[in-house]
């Protein structure tokens, strides 16, 4: 090779890796890594989180500006389960961002997220309970987020695999999507799809026009529609209806109200469901119900105290036969509560103190 054309390739070569290296520099002026890793670290400390990532935040341009994030591990504050880990996340970033406009993000990305419920249940219970008459804030959320190749775990038991979730900005007065797809343990494939529409009045938040579509494969379909209101507390009311669909055992209308706790009466979940052969008229307490759940699942010396053998609640259950899952029920009647409702198309019967329980179940 003549020496002048090795001393061009030389020359050029320099100048690209010179290019390189301030392309890359400027890319670390202009996005600032550490400021946005200590945006989120600061948001969860706040929420008492701990957020690390395994390796500093790395800077690209193309397509857009964006952060790739390693190792990415979220605890409660002194816990040593993680309530989130995640091989991989990215956050996208606006083009003002980089020209000196404000620190947002325009989308997060999270890839193979593992999400423990025992361990978000532990953090959800040392936050603390909203003071009385205070208003209700809601959450808000600039950038969308998509999440692929997640996991839902309980301890070692799995839930769900195969999450995707996909949701738009949550503000006031925007109509905010979400759409998650999972499978279940046994394998079963569950979609999800809400929208709702925010607004705050007074000291209301109002969510309103609430969709919900909720299917189990081709043979399970729950469509619901409605409005809810949230004035602070366990101060909460909520109208949906809709229809069940089973591909098997016809539709069902179904009703889901929630009443505002009082003096008297805790949160309260009305739902009646009426369909063929098999109708429900039942009042949940969700508040004492997630408790109950949460008891029942407990790791073995973590009670408090003894079990209830039935779930909290009041009302009539008539199953003459459901398919839920894996689960058969046959012939099923149960009757619980001083003041058990009664289903619209059933016949009344009077009330009982114990719970009554019929038929069979598989």
């Amino acid at each position: 090779m003549p020496r002048g054309l090795q001393r061009l390739l030389i020359t050029v070569g320099a100048l690209a890796l010179a290019v390189l290296l301030a392309v890359v520099g400027v890319l670390y002026l202009l996005l600032q890594p550490d400021r946005f890793t200590a945006m989120l670290q600061g948001q969860a400390q706040k929420a008492g989180l701990v957020l690390n990532l395994a390796s500093p935040a790395s800077p690209t341009l193309f397509p857009r500006p964006a952060l790739d994030l390693r190792g990415i591990t979220l605890n409660a504050a002194g816990a040593d389960s993680p309530i989130l880990l995640a091989a991989h996340g990215r956050l996208v970033l606006p083009w003002r961002t980089l020209f000196g406009g404000p620190t947002a993000i325009a989308q997060m990305e999270v890839d193979a997220p593992r999400v423990d419920l025992d361990a978000l249940q532990g953090w959800l219970a040392t936050l603390p309970p909203q003071p009385a008459g205070s208003a209700p804030v809601m959450p808000r959320i600039d950038a969308g987020i998509s999440i692929e190749h997640g996991s839902v775990m309980r301890g070692d038991q799995l839930l769900l695999n195969n999450v995707t979730l996909t949701a738009g900005t949550l503000a006031l007065d925007q109509e905010f999507p979400l759409g998650v797809s999972a499978t279940t343990a046994t394998g079963a494939p569950l979609q999800l799809r809400l929208t709702t529409t925010p607004h705050m009045h007074g000291n209301t938040l109002q969510l309103n026009d609430i969709q919900l579509h909720l299917s189990q494969g081709s043979g399970t379909t729950l469509a619901l529609r409605g409005n809810a209101r949230w004035h602070g507390a366990a101060n909460a009311t909520a109208q949906l209806g809709g229809k069940l669909d089973q591909a098997d055992a016809g539709s069902y209308d179904i009703a889901v109200t929630l009443a505002p706790a009082n003096q008297t009466e805790p949160l309260l979940l009305h739902l009646r469901l009426d369909g063929p052969a098999n109708h429900a008229d039942l009042l949940l307490p969700p508040l004492a119900l997630a408790h109950w759940w949460s008891t029942l699942n407990a790791p073995a010396g973590q009670q408090a105290g003894p079990q209830p053998a039935m779930p909290p609640g009041s009302g009539t259950l008539q199953v003459a036969k459901l398919q839920v899952g894996s689960l058969s029920i046959e012939g099923l009647s149960v009757q619980a509560g001083n003041a058990a409702p009664t289903p619209a198309a059933a016949t009344a019967k009077p009330a009982a103190t114990p719970a009554r329980t019929g038929g069979k179940s598989k």
